[in-house]
C-alpha cells in the first residue's frame, strides 16, 4: 500500500502577491477608526462650539466696556481667545486620551498590534491621525471665531488686525496650543492606559500641578515655573505684552519666548511619546 503524495497546488501566474501591512494603510485604518467613534464628533463639537461662542460673548463684553484709551489696541481683541482655548483645551485633553485608552478598554488594541508586529507603527498611525486632525479643525474653528468676532469689534476700533504679524502669530498659536495639548493627552494615554487614571494624571497635572508650582512663593520653584507644560506651551498663543508680563512673574527662573515657550510643551511630549514606544514594545497589550 502506497502513501498518498500531497502535491502543492501552484499559484497562477501574474496574480501579484498580497501587500503587507504599511503604514499608509495603518494610518488609513486609524482614520476610520478615530471617526466613527461617536466621542470624537462630540468632542470636537464641544471644542468648537466652547470656542466660537466664548470669543462672541466676551467681545460683545469688550465692545460696551472699550473706552477711548484702548482705540486701535488690537490687544483686547486677543483676550477672549486665552479664556476659550484654555477651557476648551479640557475637551481635547478627554479626546487625546480616549483615542488610545478608548482601544485598551474594549480590547480592540490586541488586534491593532496583531496586524503590525513591530507596535510602534500603530502608536505613530495613531498619532498622524490625531494630531493632523486637530490641527486642522483647531485652525478651522479659530477662523471661524475670528470671522465671527470681527463684526462684533470693528465698530469699536479694537478689531483684530491680519496685517500684523504678532496678531496672526497668537491666531495660529492658539489653533497649534490646541493639537498640541491633544497630543500631549494622547502621550499620557499610551503611558498609562487607563482612562481614568491618563485623565485623572493630565488634568492634575495642569489644573492642579501646575497652578499650585505657580502660586506657591518658594525660590526654588522659580527654576521649575518657566517649563510647566500649559504654561510654557500656552506662550504661542500670548502677545508679547503678556509674555513679559508672565517673565516678571516667574522670579528668577528662565525667560521664554514664544516659541521657546512651545519647545517646551513639545519636549514634554516627545519624552512621553518615547518612553510610551518602549513600553509599548515591552508590555503585554
Amino acid at each position: 500500500m502506497s502513501a498518498a503524495t500531497l502535491t502543492p497546488t501552484p499559484v497562477p501566474e501574474g496574480i501579484p502577491a498580497k501587500p503587507g501591512v504599511t503604514f499608509p494603510r495603518l494610518v488609513r485604518s486609524e482614520w476610520i477608526k478615530f471617526w466613527t467613534v461617536r466621542s470624537t464628533v462630540w468632542t470636537v463639537s464641544v471644542m468648537a462650539v466652547v470656542v466660537v461662542a466664548l470669543v462672541a460673548l466676551i467681545s460683545l463684553i469688550i465692545a460696551q466696556n472699550v473706552g477711548e484709551m484702548d482705540a486701535g489696541d488690537g490687544l483686547p481683541a486677543l483676550v477672549p481667545y486665552s479664556v476659550a482655548v484654555n477651557l476648551a483645551s479640557l475637551a481635547v485633553v478627554v479626546l487625546g486620551v480616549l483615542t488610545i485608552t478608548g482601544e485598551y478598554t474594549t480590547g480592540m488594541i490586541r488586534a491593532s498590534l496583531s496586524a503590525a508586529p513591530r507596535r510602534t507603527p500603530v502608536l505613530w498611525a495613531k498619532l498622524v491621525v490625531l494630531g493632523g486632525s486637530m490641527m486642522v479643525i483647531a485652525t478651522v474653528v479659530v477662523a471661524l471665531a475670528a470671522a465671527v468676532q470681527t463684526p462684533i469689534l470693528s465698530p469699536k476700533n479694537v478689531a483684530l488686525d491680519l496685517g500684523d504679524a504678532e496678531t496672526v502669530r497668537v491666531l495660529f498659536g492658539n489653533a497649534l496650543y490646541l493639537a498640541t495639548i491633544t497630543v500631549f493627552a494622547f502621550a499620557f494615554g499610551a503611558l498609562l492606559r487607563h482612562s481614568a487614571a491618563a485623565m485623572a494624571s493630565v488634568l492634575g497635572l495642569l489644573l492642579v500641578v501646575e497652578n499650585a508650582v505657580l502660586a506657591i512663593p518658594w525660590r526654588p520653584l522659580e527654576y521649575v515655573r518657566p517649563f510647566m507644560p500649559a504654561s510654557a506651551g500656552y506662550r504661542v498663543a500670548q502677545p508679547q505684552e503678556m509674555i513679559d508680563a508672565m517673565n516678571d512673574q516667574m522670579g528668577r527662573g528662565i525667560e521664554l519666548s514664544a516659541w521657546g515657550g512651545y519647545a517646551v510643551l513639545v519636549g514634554w511630549v516627545l519624552v512621553l511619546l518615547a518612553v510610551a514606544a518602549v513600553l509599548l514594545k515591552r508590555r503585554d497589550a
